[in-house]
């Protein structure tokens, strides 16, 4: 397999309202369930890298380039400062603006940033990524990643990730009841129906419906997706 190489430079960088345009995401996974817990929040964990010359931990995010979509450029990011591949969850968790940490103490208006945040959960953690020598990463618990946040803007980003993780779960529960439901029905159904032929219910099997952002435009991303869709890295 071909060696995988990091963009550099930004001459594709997508800019808006004096803003540097950038995408990122939340790498998670969930532990399995056990003896010591079985709330989702406590099997949660997520991904935060090291920065170049500090000390502090961010999740991986980098400049959305104008030949890919908003989430392009979160499955990129993950993949050359994570070493990580997964499912992108097609809803954003937000948008937040702040400034770049090489211009943290200047007040001019160079060096704001617009970030596009997801959720992305980790399907496969490379040994040897692109931007290894700069960023290393480190699996945390959702208490251990909120003490590490420096920035406001990243707790906020936690907090939307976590109610969102509720919400899926809870769509989750609400589809394994009605297809338990489902399936009890048709079962009764051949029962009393014992000369026609029995066939599968279509209802017994959850059939997830996926689509695909395309807007090569900043406003396109920003409009809220009412279904559960999963983008492949």
């Amino acid at each position: 397999m071909a060696s995988l190489v990091a963009r550099t430079g930004r001459h594709r960088q997508r800019y808006e309202d004096n803003y540097r345009l950038v995408s990122g995401c939340i790498p998670y996974r969930l532990r399995k369930e056990d003896d010591r817990s079985s709330c989702q929040e406590d099997r949660l964990e997520v991904v935060m890298i090291s920065s170049p010359n500090r000390d502090h931990l961010v999740f991986p995010k980098g400049g959305w380039e104008e030949d890919e979509t908003v989430q392009q450029a979160a499955c990129r990011e993950a993949l050359e400062e994570a070493g990580l591949k997964g499912k992108l969850k097609a809803k954003l968790l937000g948008i937040w603006e702040f400034r770049s940490k090489s211009s943290q103490s200047t007040c001019s208006l160079e060096g704001g940033c617009r970030g596009y945040m997801f959720a992305l959960e980790v399907t496969e953690e490379l040994e040897t990524w692109p931007e290894q020598g700069n960023h290393h990463r480190k699996w945390l618990c959702i208490k251990e990643a909120f003490m590490l946040c420096r920035y406001e803007w990243m707790r906020e980003a936690l907090d939307k990730f976590l109610k969102f993780m509720a919400r899926e779960q809870d769509i989750e529960k609400t589809k394994q009841g009605q297809q338990i439901m489902d399936c009890d029905n048709a079962v009764t159904v051949s029962t009393v129906t014992p000369d026609c032929e029995t066939t599968k219910s279509s209802n017994c099997f959850a059939n997830s419906s996926s689509s695909e952002l395309r807007g090569s435009s900043p406003s396109a991303a920003v409009f809220t997706l009412m279904h559960p869709c999963f983008f492949l890295c």
